[in-house]
């Protein structure tokens, strides 16, 4: 699924051949181009940026053009319009390469691309944004903390290291070792079998899970210092990022002598130069992780084979496993922040345990986790973690974390999402209804099994009341319209069991000024609550407004 149009990228130029000899995933497919390859390349422009300045040596990336023959040929010509030496179309059902839209590509006299399907306009601009940083820091635009510029990963671990004065490792969000300097014998136990492995230790990474580094190396964007402890040596970790994308990390260890005072240094200029090799990294597994968020949706979803999605995840079928679904508080910062507060809880949740598989979607988080069937409290554990983490975040937007039941296989994880996705609504409707936990973020199905029943009746007879009509309809319809002050009066009366002086200091009012709104429900729409059947069809009609 597409996202939205990044930030421009602006940069020094190189050629079109540059980049896409840097394009080693395939991500990008040239088509045409009337001025050969060596055009240079200066900067991207997004959309319909083009259309209100000049887009002079700038590609563009054709976003929300219509996948049509009509679509694919307007957004060329615009784009030559404006001066622009590319333009990137979205690959769909061949109208990128059809003859109409070569033509107007070979008039115009601009580069054509096509985004491969399987690549998205983010995976577009990271490939782009790193192609430009990659050209800098072998010009001389990134140098290491010795001055001199490095290429590759193994040259960069080792450049580091050298001006660090430690051993380092480059390793992705996954903790998986992509490059590390040479390991001198007295390296320690962790440093080895990390190196050894391919990736940190599991036991390792729930150390410094529980201890608070991994949630100050997402948000952080400086080195962290972790002072030495028994045997483990004094370290220092940094983020790699790409804009506010976290690509990796760097970690440098002392190993028998101690860090050079310049290492914190060393790791900040190292993260500019290190950032463009993981983007490259990350887009070359892009369509690894797109397949792996299609198997992970199927399942989630219920769509598909599921067996095969199980299997293509790495997990057996017959595995019981639970879902979480992370929602942020919509009313509770903006949708950037609510976004790093996902993307952030993701990495945490991922680091949990090495079989927990995440799915970010546009609004809210799911995280599928093997668990032992009938022990629930392990991933309300999660959960309880997950809270912790985003209520510690700088500027936290609160989230509401549901956990569903331990399904009996994973071919049945679509029911604990269900479950986890009304959790998610009941402590909504909780905290709206204010009382006892009102506050709380974070709920298991097993904790709200009558509030879970309540709502699928809720949802079930919704149609049915839509559809009718009467006293009771007429009531709320004529009250909504003028803001709701009996149904919320009537929603307060309910929740305190028809208790008067209960409801009335829920809602700062006199008794009196309660019994009297009461007075009117029967006066003026003919309601009588003393009739039971009319008292629950009240009931039910309250809780459907959604006005409590």
């Amino acid at each position: 699924m597409d996202s939205g149009p990044p930030h421009e990228v602006t940069a020094a130029g190189l050629t079109l051949r540059e980049i896409l000899a840097f394009d080693d995933s395939g991500a990008l497919r040239l088509l045409l181009a009337p001025a050969g390859q060596d055009v240079e390349v200066r900067g991207v422009t997004f959309g319909d940026e083009v259309a209100d300045r000049p887009a002079g040596a700038h590609m563009v990336l054709a976003v929300g053009a219509s996948t049509d023959l009509a679509g694919a040929v307007e957004p060329v010509f615009r784009a030559a319009r404006q001066g622009a030496c590319a333009v990137v179309l979205r690959e769909a059902e061949g109208a990128a390469a059809a003859p109409e839209v070569l033509a107007a590509a070979e008039e115009s006299g601009i580069a054509l691309l096509a985004r491969a399907a399987w690549a998205d306009w983010t995976d577009i601009a990271t490939l782009l944004r790193s192609a430009l940083a990659y050209a800098r820091a072998g010009r001389g635009g990134h140098p290491m903390a010795d001055g001199t510029p490095a290429v590759g990963l193994s040259a960069l671990a080792a450049s580091i290291a050298e001006s660090a004065g430690g051993s380092i490792t480059i390793e992705d969000t996954g903790f998986r070792v992509l490059a590390h300097s040479a390991t001198r014998p007295e390296a320690d136990g962790v440093r080895r079998s990390t190196i050894l492995g391919g990736r940190v230790p599991e036991w390792r990474v729930a150390e410094l899970r529980r201890s608070g580094i991994l949630r100050s190396l997402w948000t952080s964007r400086d080195v962290i210092h972790r002072p030495a402890d028994g045997d483990s040596p004094e370290r220092l970790v940094i983020a790699v990022r790409s804009g506010p994308e976290v690509l990796g990390s760097i970690w440098a260890a002392a190993d028998g002598r101690p860090l050079s005072p310049r290492a914190g240094e060393a790791l900040r200029r190292a993260a500019g130069a290190v950032a463009p090799h993981l983007a490259r990294h990350r887009l070359h597994e892009s369509g690894a992780v797109r397949r792996r968020d299609d198997a992970l949706r199927g399942l989630l979803y219920g769509q598909g084979d599921r067996r095969t999605h199980a299997w293509s995840l790495g997990l057996a079928p017959d595995a019981p496993c639970a879902v979480l679904a992370v929602v942020p508080d919509p009313a509770a910062g903006s949708p950037s922040s609510a976004g790093r507060a996902l993307d952030v809880l993701g990495l945490h949740a991922a680091a949990y345990r090495r079989t927990v598989l995440v799915l970010r979607e546009r609004a809210r988080l799911l995280v599928l986790m093997p668990a032992e069937r009938g022990k629930d409290r392990e991933a309300l554990a999660l959960a309880r973690e997950l809270d912790r983490v985003a209520g510690s975040l700088p500027g936290g937007v609160p989230v509401r974390i549901g956990a569903g039941s331990v399904a009996a296989s994973a071919l049945g994880a679509a029911g604990s999402l269900e479950e986890a996705v009304l959790v998610v609504r009941v402590l909504r409707e909780r905290e709206q209804r204010g009382g006892d936990g009102a506050r709380v973020r974070y709920a298991g199905a097993s904790g709200v099994r009558t509030a879970l029943d309540v709502l699928r009746v809720l949802d079930t007879v919704r149609p049915l009341w839509e559809a009718g009509g009467g006293p009771v309809h007429d009531l709320v319809a004529a009250d909504l319209a003028a803001g709701g002050e009996l149904v919320r009066t009537l929603a307060a009366y309910f929740d305190a069991a028809g208790d008067v002086t209960r409801a009335a200091h829920r809602l700062v009012l006199h008794p009196n000024t309660l019994r009297y709104r009461l007075r009117r429900v029967r006066e003026r729409f003919g309601v009588d609550m003393d009739d039971p059947d009319t008292r629950l069809l009240l009931a039910l009609a309250v809780r459907l407004t959604g006005e409590v």
